[in-house]
């Protein structure tokens, strides 16, 4: 009880002290080709030379011609540094950083998911802190100077990096799965265009998606949440619902594909100022020992940890369950928000999501569930706060 209470203690000091800080929204370009509007934009700027952040799949896919035509049609410089892995490391960041030191680049472009963009941030605070490694950035506002120029261009729909302060990384020796949070972090501009998205595989479409879900679902759950972030939250959940099977089928229908991105934009706003939960702290764990795909991992948890909320989470879900027009006047909240996890189930199923993680080793669970908690205590305002022997059994649930 008295863990309980300090953790709680100290979310609420930490809710009231992310009023005073220097909050910014991304410059958005929008729409079906705006894509090709980003080199006069950067043009405009006096930016002469840009570092790429992306990997090799974009770059095979030819994601990223069109932007590099338009470079090189403004005589506007560029490198691109395609190395970056899923749960981008230490080593892509400062083998980047390098990169862009080197040829003295005067703004960064991240081009991809939500690897590429947390990678460009991460590059970012070690070129404005250069007296600091990456372990030692790691937490809450370590940064705390103006990074280069950041462009962020997503070309999946569940991160929503481009619009948050976190940069998650990964230490590929220790296996540790850590964010940098810091409103330094937070793109200057972003790229919005759905044509980017039309090429996503069915099984990243289904995991991204989810993941949108689970950052609107897990910020509109927990005790730091505002009017606005709870707004942000219905409407992504309504957008998901409303989008993401169709998305799934038909990758080509250009409006579902809009959706999604706009959803993922919300998502990331929403949780950005009222955080994501326990789901997440289990996520980056599966991510930093057995790189499970982040969107991936969050789809299979979320049911199984909103369930073992219990009656903490009956209101907020059976709003949510209202929302999507899954519930009855008669129903209680618990009905309520049994149903909103029941389609949360469903969607998972017609989106081939597996109903287990596989590939967790027994005797990996005790420092797994360690770094669990040390992430998610004190800092994550959860419905419920849960205990190691509780993360433990979470574990095993959702063992294959």
């Amino acid at each position: 009880m008295m863990y309980s209470l300090y953790c709680r203690l100290f979310q609420r000091a930490f809710k009231m002290g992310m009023q005073f800080l220097p909050w910014r929204e991304p410059k958005l370009l929008t729409g079906a080709g705006s894509l090709g509007n980003l080199p006069v934009k950067i043009k405009s700027l006096g930016i002469g030379s840009v570092l790429i952040i992306t990997d090799r799949d974009i770059v095979k896919l030819g994601l990223l011609d069109e932007l590099l035509i338009g470079l090189n049609s403004l005589d506007i410089k560029y490198l691109v540094y395609d190395r970056t892995v899923p749960n981008p490391t230490i080593d892509n960041i400062e083998e980047a950083r390098e990169l862009y030191s080197t040829n003295q680049c005067e703004a960064l472009i991240a081009f991809g998911g939500g690897s590429p963009i947390d990678c460009a941030k991460a590059i970012g605070a070690r070129i404005a802190r250069p007296d600091k490694s990456i372990p030692q950035l790691k937490g809450q506002l370590h940064v705390r100077k103006e990074i280069p120029t950041l462009i962020a261009v997503p070309t999946t729909s569940g991160t929503g990096s481009e619009a948050t302060l976190a940069a998650v990384v990964t230490n590929s020796v220790t296996h540790e799965k850590y964010a940098i949070n810091d409103t330094v972090l937070i793109p200057h501009y972003a790229v919005l265009d759905p044509l980017l998205t039309l090429k996503l595989p069915p099984a990243i479409t289904a995991a991204t998606g989810i993941d949108a879900l689970t950052h609107a679902v897990e910020a509109y759950i927990g005790k730091s949440n505002t009017k606005e972030t709870k707004q942000w939250g219905r409407e992504v959940v309504q957008l998901v619902f409303q989008n993401l099977f169709e998305a799934y089928v038909n990758g080509d229908n250009l409006e579902a594909r809009r959706n999604m991105q706009w959803a993922s934009h919300l998502a990331g706003k929403a949780f950005t100022r009222a955080y994501v939960g326990n789901v997440h702290a289990i996520a980056h764990t599966l991510g930093g020992f057995y790189n499970v795909p982040h969107g991936q991992a969050n789809a299979i948890i979320l049911p199984y940890v909103l369930e073992y909320y219990g009656s903490r989470v009956y209101e907020p879900l059976a709003e949510l369950a209202d929302v999507i027009g899954v519930s009855s006047p008669s129903d209680t909240k618990r009905t309520k928000a049994e149903k909103f996890i029941r389609e949360i189930k469903a969607l998972n199923r017609a989106l081939n999501i597996p109903e287990k993680v596989s590939g967790i080793v027994e005797k990996d669970i005790p420092l797994m569930v360690r770094r669990t908690a040390a992430e998610a205590n004190p800092l994550y305002p959860v419905p419920k706060i849960l205990s190691k022997t509780q993360f433990t059994e979470l574990y095993y649930l959702i063992k294959e």
